[in-house]
Protein backbone atom coordinates (compact mmCIF):
# COMPACT_ATOMS: atom_id res chain seq x y z
CA UNK A 1 0.00 0.00 0.00
CA UNK A 2 3.50 2.22 -0.63
CA UNK A 3 3.89 3.01 3.11
CA UNK A 4 6.31 2.45 5.08
CA UNK A 5 6.35 -0.95 7.56
CA UNK A 6 8.28 -0.07 10.68
CA UNK A 7 9.32 -3.18 13.28
CA UNK A 8 9.23 -2.48 16.50
CA UNK A 9 10.06 -5.39 17.94
CA UNK A 10 14.17 -4.91 17.61
CA UNK A 11 13.59 -1.14 19.35
CA UNK A 12 11.68 -3.53 22.53
CA UNK A 13 14.25 -5.94 22.52
CA UNK A 14 17.24 -4.68 21.47
CA UNK A 15 20.17 -2.50 22.07
CA UNK A 16 19.05 1.10 21.53
CA UNK A 17 22.19 2.20 20.60
CA UNK A 18 22.67 -0.46 17.74
CA UNK A 19 22.62 0.97 13.99
CA UNK A 20 19.79 -1.63 13.09
CA UNK A 21 17.41 0.31 16.24
CA UNK A 22 19.05 3.54 15.07
CA UNK A 23 18.13 3.19 11.34
CA UNK A 24 14.66 1.76 12.05
CA UNK A 25 13.80 5.07 14.29
CA UNK A 26 15.32 7.00 11.68
CA UNK A 27 13.02 5.35 9.24
CA UNK A 28 10.24 5.87 11.20
CA UNK A 29 10.91 9.85 11.58
CA UNK A 30 11.35 9.79 7.47
CA UNK A 31 7.97 8.03 7.10
CA UNK A 32 6.05 10.62 9.57
CA UNK A 33 7.93 13.44 7.68
CA UNK A 34 6.98 12.10 3.95
CA UNK A 35 3.67 10.99 4.61
CA UNK A 36 2.29 11.33 7.57
CA UNK A 37 1.51 7.63 8.36
CA UNK A 38 3.06 3.99 8.39
CA UNK A 39 2.51 0.39 9.39
CA UNK A 40 3.53 -0.67 12.43
CA UNK A 41 4.85 -4.25 13.27
CA UNK A 42 4.30 -4.90 16.85
CA UNK A 43 4.44 -8.96 17.80
CA UNK A 44 2.76 -8.29 21.31
CA UNK A 45 -1.00 -7.04 19.24
CA UNK A 46 -3.11 -10.30 19.04
CA UNK A 47 -5.77 -10.34 15.97
CA UNK A 48 -7.79 -12.26 18.01
CA UNK A 49 -8.24 -9.31 20.93
CA UNK A 50 -8.80 -6.80 18.12
CA UNK A 51 -11.47 -9.34 16.85
CA UNK A 52 -13.29 -9.46 20.09
CA UNK A 53 -13.25 -5.57 20.74
CA UNK A 54 -14.72 -5.15 17.24
CA UNK A 55 -17.63 -7.76 18.46
CA UNK A 56 -17.91 -5.90 21.20
CA UNK A 57 -18.22 -2.67 19.40
CA UNK A 58 -20.70 -4.51 16.97
CA UNK A 59 -23.10 -5.23 19.76
CA UNK A 60 -23.00 -1.70 21.73
CA UNK A 61 -23.56 0.08 18.72
CA UNK A 62 -26.70 -2.02 17.14
CA UNK A 63 -28.46 -0.98 20.56
CA UNK A 64 -31.68 0.56 20.23
CA UNK A 65 -30.98 4.96 19.89
CA UNK A 66 -32.68 5.22 23.51
CA UNK A 67 -30.20 2.38 25.25
CA UNK A 68 -26.95 4.49 23.44
CA UNK A 69 -28.31 8.10 24.49
CA UNK A 70 -28.12 6.77 28.11
CA UNK A 71 -23.92 7.05 27.73
CA UNK A 72 -23.98 10.83 25.65
CA UNK A 73 -22.18 13.60 27.99
CA UNK A 74 -22.22 16.52 25.81
CA UNK A 75 -22.23 18.52 29.28
CA UNK A 76 -18.61 17.15 28.53
CA UNK A 77 -17.78 18.20 24.94
CA UNK A 78 -18.72 14.27 24.11
CA UNK A 79 -15.31 13.56 25.32
CA UNK A 80 -16.60 10.30 27.44
CA UNK A 81 -18.76 8.01 25.98
CA UNK A 82 -21.10 8.30 22.76
CA UNK A 83 -21.46 10.56 20.31
CA UNK A 84 -24.29 9.82 17.92
CA UNK A 85 -24.23 9.58 14.13
CA UNK A 86 -24.95 13.47 12.36
CA UNK A 87 -23.62 15.21 15.34
CA UNK A 88 -19.47 15.80 14.20
CA UNK A 89 -18.70 17.67 11.39
CA UNK A 90 -15.87 17.38 9.24
CA UNK A 91 -13.59 21.19 9.82
CA UNK A 92 -12.31 20.63 6.48
CA UNK A 93 -15.64 21.80 5.01
CA UNK A 94 -15.16 25.77 5.63
CA UNK A 95 -11.60 25.54 7.06
CA UNK A 96 -9.21 27.81 4.42
CA UNK A 97 -6.36 25.72 4.93
CA UNK A 98 -7.66 22.57 4.41
CA UNK A 99 -9.79 24.38 1.37
CA UNK A 100 -6.45 24.80 -0.15
CA UNK A 101 -4.91 21.27 0.42
CA UNK A 102 -7.84 19.68 -1.40
CA UNK A 103 -7.61 22.80 -4.26
CA UNK A 104 -3.87 22.00 -4.83
CA UNK A 105 -4.73 17.90 -4.89
CA UNK A 106 -4.54 16.69 -8.79
CA UNK A 107 -8.60 15.97 -9.12
CA UNK A 108 -8.53 12.58 -9.87
CA UNK A 109 -6.54 12.36 -5.70
CA UNK A 110 -9.20 14.82 -4.38
CA UNK A 111 -11.58 13.68 -1.12
CA UNK A 112 -15.15 13.12 -1.59
CA UNK A 113 -17.20 16.48 -1.44
CA UNK A 114 -17.66 17.46 2.11
CA UNK A 115 -18.94 21.06 0.78
CA UNK A 116 -21.90 21.00 2.37
CA UNK A 117 -20.58 20.85 5.44
CA UNK A 118 -22.99 17.88 6.76
CA UNK A 119 -22.28 16.17 9.79
CA UNK A 120 -20.85 12.71 9.78
CA UNK A 121 -23.31 9.53 9.50
CA UNK A 122 -20.81 8.13 12.16
CA UNK A 123 -21.41 7.52 16.00
CA UNK A 124 -18.13 7.11 18.30
CA UNK A 125 -17.36 5.67 21.67
CA UNK A 126 -14.81 7.44 23.48
CA UNK A 127 -12.94 5.58 26.66
CA UNK A 128 -10.22 7.03 28.26
CA UNK A 129 -6.60 5.21 29.08
CA UNK A 130 -5.36 7.99 31.66
CA UNK A 131 -2.54 8.02 33.92
CA UNK A 132 -4.04 10.57 36.88
CA UNK A 133 -1.58 12.87 36.99
CA UNK A 134 -0.20 14.27 40.49
CA UNK A 135 -1.82 17.55 40.12
CA UNK A 136 -4.60 18.86 39.42
CA UNK A 137 -5.28 19.76 35.83
CA UNK A 138 -6.39 23.05 34.12
CA UNK A 139 -8.80 21.21 31.66
CA UNK A 140 -10.87 19.08 33.97
CA UNK A 141 -13.28 18.02 30.87
CA UNK A 142 -10.78 16.80 28.90
CA UNK A 143 -9.79 14.54 31.56
CA UNK A 144 -13.46 12.97 33.10
CA UNK A 145 -14.01 9.91 34.37
CA UNK A 146 -15.26 7.03 32.09
CA UNK A 147 -18.85 5.91 31.23
CA UNK A 148 -19.39 2.67 31.34
CA UNK A 149 -22.62 0.97 29.28
CA UNK A 150 -25.30 -0.53 31.37
CA UNK A 151 -27.34 -2.35 28.65
CA UNK A 152 -27.22 -6.20 30.18
CA UNK A 153 -26.41 -7.16 26.39
CA UNK A 154 -22.59 -5.32 27.10
CA UNK A 155 -22.08 -4.37 30.48
CA UNK A 156 -20.01 -7.59 31.80
CA UNK A 157 -17.63 -7.63 28.74
CA UNK A 158 -17.25 -3.71 28.42
CA UNK A 159 -14.44 -2.51 30.76
CA UNK A 160 -12.41 -5.85 30.41
CA UNK A 161 -12.43 -5.81 26.53
CA UNK A 162 -12.20 -2.02 26.50
CA UNK A 163 -8.71 -2.02 28.90
CA UNK A 164 -7.47 -4.57 27.19
CA UNK A 165 -7.46 -3.76 23.55
CA UNK A 166 -6.50 -0.39 24.88
CA UNK A 167 -3.73 -1.29 26.68
CA UNK A 168 -2.34 -3.46 23.58
CA UNK A 169 -2.93 -0.03 21.31
CA UNK A 170 -1.82 2.31 24.13
CA UNK A 171 1.53 0.66 24.35
CA UNK A 172 2.18 0.30 20.66
CA UNK A 173 2.04 4.02 19.93
CA UNK A 174 4.06 4.71 23.08
CA UNK A 175 6.68 2.50 21.50
CA UNK A 176 6.58 4.74 17.82
CA UNK A 177 6.52 7.91 19.83
CA UNK A 178 10.15 6.62 21.30
CA UNK A 179 10.86 5.27 18.58
CA UNK A 180 9.93 8.63 16.33
CA UNK A 181 12.13 11.04 19.34
CA UNK A 182 15.16 8.95 18.37
CA UNK A 183 14.61 9.08 14.90
CA UNK A 184 14.74 13.08 15.21
CA UNK A 185 17.47 13.27 16.94
CA UNK A 186 15.82 13.61 20.41
CA UNK A 187 15.99 12.61 24.03
CA UNK A 188 13.77 8.87 23.12
CA UNK A 189 11.60 9.89 26.23
CA UNK A 190 10.84 13.62 24.34
CA UNK A 191 7.26 12.78 23.80
CA UNK A 192 6.56 9.81 26.30
CA UNK A 193 7.01 12.15 29.04
CA UNK A 194 4.81 14.70 27.87
CA UNK A 195 2.20 12.33 27.02
CA UNK A 196 2.55 10.49 30.14
CA UNK A 197 -0.86 12.41 31.65
CA UNK A 198 -2.76 12.47 28.18
CA UNK A 199 -5.88 12.46 28.15
CA UNK A 200 -5.51 9.18 25.67
CA UNK A 201 -8.47 7.68 23.93
CA UNK A 202 -9.54 4.51 22.79
CA UNK A 203 -12.17 5.92 20.38
CA UNK A 204 -13.96 2.90 18.27
CA UNK A 205 -16.08 4.43 15.34
CA UNK A 206 -19.16 3.21 13.97
CA UNK A 207 -20.88 3.56 10.69
CA UNK A 208 -24.49 1.86 10.05
CA UNK A 209 -23.97 0.10 6.55
CA UNK A 210 -27.87 -0.63 7.06
CA UNK A 211 -28.89 2.87 6.43
CA UNK A 212 -25.37 4.10 5.32
CA UNK A 213 -23.92 1.44 2.82
CA UNK A 214 -24.62 2.95 -0.67
CA UNK A 215 -21.38 3.69 -2.79
CA UNK A 216 -20.03 7.22 -2.18
CA UNK A 217 -21.48 7.75 1.16
CA UNK A 218 -19.10 9.83 3.17
CA UNK A 219 -18.78 7.84 6.55
CA UNK A 220 -16.31 10.68 7.92
CA UNK A 221 -15.27 13.63 5.63
CA UNK A 222 -12.28 14.54 4.74
CA UNK A 223 -10.16 15.71 8.26
CA UNK A 224 -6.74 15.71 10.21
CA UNK A 225 -7.01 14.05 13.78
CA UNK A 226 -6.32 16.85 16.55
CA UNK A 227 -4.31 14.43 19.02
CA UNK A 228 -0.19 13.84 18.69
CA UNK A 229 -0.67 10.31 17.11
CA UNK A 230 -3.66 7.90 15.91
CA UNK A 231 -3.41 4.48 15.89
CA UNK A 232 -5.53 1.68 13.95
CA UNK A 233 -6.12 -1.94 14.08
CA UNK A 234 -7.92 -3.82 10.95
CA UNK A 235 -11.38 -2.62 10.89
CA UNK A 236 -13.39 -5.51 9.10
CA UNK A 237 -14.75 -3.08 6.03
CA UNK A 238 -12.61 -1.26 4.26
CA UNK A 239 -13.15 2.27 3.05
CA UNK A 240 -10.29 4.06 5.03
CA UNK A 241 -8.67 6.53 2.63
CA UNK A 242 -4.98 8.97 3.75
CA UNK A 243 -2.81 10.75 1.64
CA UNK A 244 0.53 11.51 1.24
CA UNK A 245 1.52 14.14 2.42
CA UNK A 246 4.39 15.10 0.33
CA UNK A 247 3.41 13.38 -3.12
CA UNK A 248 -0.60 14.30 -2.92
CA UNK A 249 -1.45 10.71 -3.51
CA UNK A 250 -5.03 9.01 -2.33
CA UNK A 251 -3.67 5.64 -0.93
CA UNK A 252 -6.77 3.00 -0.01
CA UNK A 253 -5.32 1.49 3.53
CA UNK A 254 -5.47 -2.13 3.54
CA UNK A 255 -3.22 -2.76 7.01
CA UNK A 256 -1.76 -6.71 6.68
CA UNK A 257 -3.59 -9.44 8.83
CA UNK A 258 -1.38 -10.00 11.60
CA UNK A 259 0.37 -8.44 14.15
CA UNK A 260 0.19 -4.81 12.04
CA UNK A 261 -1.40 -1.22 13.16
CA UNK A 262 -1.98 1.85 11.01
CA UNK A 263 -0.45 5.17 12.87
CA UNK A 264 -1.01 8.50 11.57
CA UNK A 265 0.42 12.12 12.46
CA UNK A 266 -2.06 14.18 14.41
CA UNK A 267 -1.78 18.12 14.85
CA UNK A 268 -0.40 17.79 18.47
CA UNK A 269 2.70 16.48 16.56
CA UNK A 270 2.64 18.81 13.60
CA UNK A 271 2.88 21.78 16.35
CA UNK A 272 5.41 20.48 18.34
CA UNK A 273 7.45 19.66 15.25
CA UNK A 274 7.42 23.24 14.05
CA UNK A 275 5.73 21.79 10.92
CA UNK A 276 8.72 19.27 9.89
CA UNK A 277 5.83 16.20 10.22
CA UNK A 278 2.50 17.33 8.99
CA UNK A 279 -1.03 15.81 10.35
CA UNK A 280 -2.06 13.52 8.08
CA UNK A 281 -5.62 13.86 5.63
CA UNK A 282 -7.73 10.69 5.80
CA UNK A 283 -11.06 10.27 5.04
CA UNK A 284 -13.50 7.04 5.63
CA UNK A 285 -16.17 6.35 2.72
CA UNK A 286 -18.09 3.55 1.51
CA UNK A 287 -16.63 2.46 -1.88
CA UNK A 288 -16.60 -1.07 -4.36
CA UNK A 289 -14.48 -2.91 -1.57
CA UNK A 290 -16.94 -1.76 1.27
CA UNK A 291 -19.71 -2.95 -0.84
CA UNK A 292 -18.26 -6.31 -2.01
CA UNK A 293 -17.15 -6.80 1.90
CA UNK A 294 -20.44 -6.10 3.20
CA UNK A 295 -22.08 -8.82 0.37
CA UNK A 296 -19.44 -11.62 1.73
CA UNK A 297 -20.44 -11.21 5.72
CA UNK A 298 -23.83 -11.51 4.89
CA UNK A 299 -23.28 -14.53 3.45
CA UNK A 300 -20.50 -15.36 6.25
CA UNK A 301 -22.50 -14.03 9.08
CA UNK A 302 -25.77 -13.26 8.67
CA UNK A 303 -26.45 -12.74 12.49
CA UNK A 304 -24.00 -10.32 13.20
CA UNK A 305 -24.85 -6.62 12.61
CA UNK A 306 -23.43 -4.62 9.60
CA UNK A 307 -21.50 -1.89 11.39
CA UNK A 308 -18.25 -0.73 10.33
CA UNK A 309 -16.48 -0.79 13.70
CA UNK A 310 -13.17 1.21 13.20
CA UNK A 311 -10.32 0.01 15.72
CA UNK A 312 -8.59 3.20 16.46
CA UNK A 313 -6.98 4.57 19.32
CA UNK A 314 -5.90 8.27 19.81
CA UNK A 315 -2.78 9.41 21.51
CA UNK A 316 -2.30 12.74 23.11
CA UNK A 317 -0.27 14.87 24.94
CA UNK A 318 -1.10 15.72 28.48
CA UNK A 319 -3.60 18.71 28.72
CA UNK A 320 -1.56 20.55 31.21
CA UNK A 321 1.92 20.66 28.70
CA UNK A 322 3.25 23.97 27.00
CA UNK A 323 2.70 23.18 23.54
CA UNK A 324 5.54 24.80 21.27
CA UNK A 325 7.74 24.06 18.64
CA UNK A 326 11.07 22.34 19.57
CA UNK A 327 13.59 24.92 17.30
CA UNK A 328 15.60 22.91 15.62
CA UNK A 329 12.91 20.72 14.05
CA UNK A 330 11.22 24.10 13.05
CA UNK A 331 14.51 25.40 11.53
CA UNK A 332 14.33 22.16 9.31
CA UNK A 333 10.75 22.59 8.47
CA UNK A 334 11.36 26.37 7.51
CA UNK A 335 13.26 24.46 4.42
CA UNK A 336 10.31 21.46 3.24
CA UNK A 337 7.88 22.27 0.87
CA UNK A 338 4.34 20.60 2.25
CA UNK A 339 1.46 20.07 0.61
CA UNK A 340 -0.88 22.77 0.18
CA UNK A 341 0.99 25.49 2.10
CA UNK A 342 1.60 28.62 0.35
CA UNK A 343 2.50 30.36 3.31
CA UNK A 344 4.47 29.27 6.57
CA UNK A 345 2.46 28.00 9.43
CA UNK A 346 2.65 29.72 12.92
CA UNK A 347 2.47 27.30 15.42
CA UNK A 348 1.65 29.85 18.39
CA UNK A 349 2.83 28.58 22.10
CA UNK A 350 -0.26 27.61 24.14
CA UNK A 351 -1.28 24.31 26.37
CA UNK A 352 -2.51 21.12 24.73
CA UNK A 353 -5.87 21.72 26.36
CA UNK A 354 -5.97 24.95 24.76
CA UNK A 355 -5.06 23.18 21.56
CA UNK A 356 -7.63 20.83 21.96
CA UNK A 357 -10.78 22.94 22.69
CA UNK A 358 -10.02 25.01 19.71
CA UNK A 359 -10.24 22.32 17.46
CA UNK A 360 -13.34 20.93 19.19
CA UNK A 361 -15.27 24.03 18.76
CA UNK A 362 -14.44 23.77 14.82
CA UNK A 363 -15.92 19.98 14.65
CA UNK A 364 -18.99 20.90 16.21
CA UNK A 365 -18.55 19.14 20.06
CA UNK A 366 -17.70 21.84 22.28
CA UNK A 367 -19.60 25.44 22.65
Amino acid sequence: MDLPVIDLDPYLSGDPDSEQVIQECRKAADALITYGALILHDSRVSEEDNSTFLDLLEDYFNLPEEELRKDERPELSYQIGVTLENTEKPKCAVDEPCLQVIASLDPAERPLDISGHHPDPKCRFFWKMIENPPYETMFPVLNAANVVPQAPEVKGRWSPTMEKWGTAMKAAVSGLAEMTAVGLDLPANTFTEAGRYGPHILAPTASDLVKYGKKDTILAGFHTDLNFLTIHGRSRYPGLNIWARNTGRRISVRIPEGNYLLVQAGKQLEHITGGLIKAGFHEVVVNDRTLATIEKRKVQYPDRPLIRISSTFFWHLASDFDLVPIPKLSDRATSQQRLGDEKETVYEPMKVGQQVSNELKHIALMA
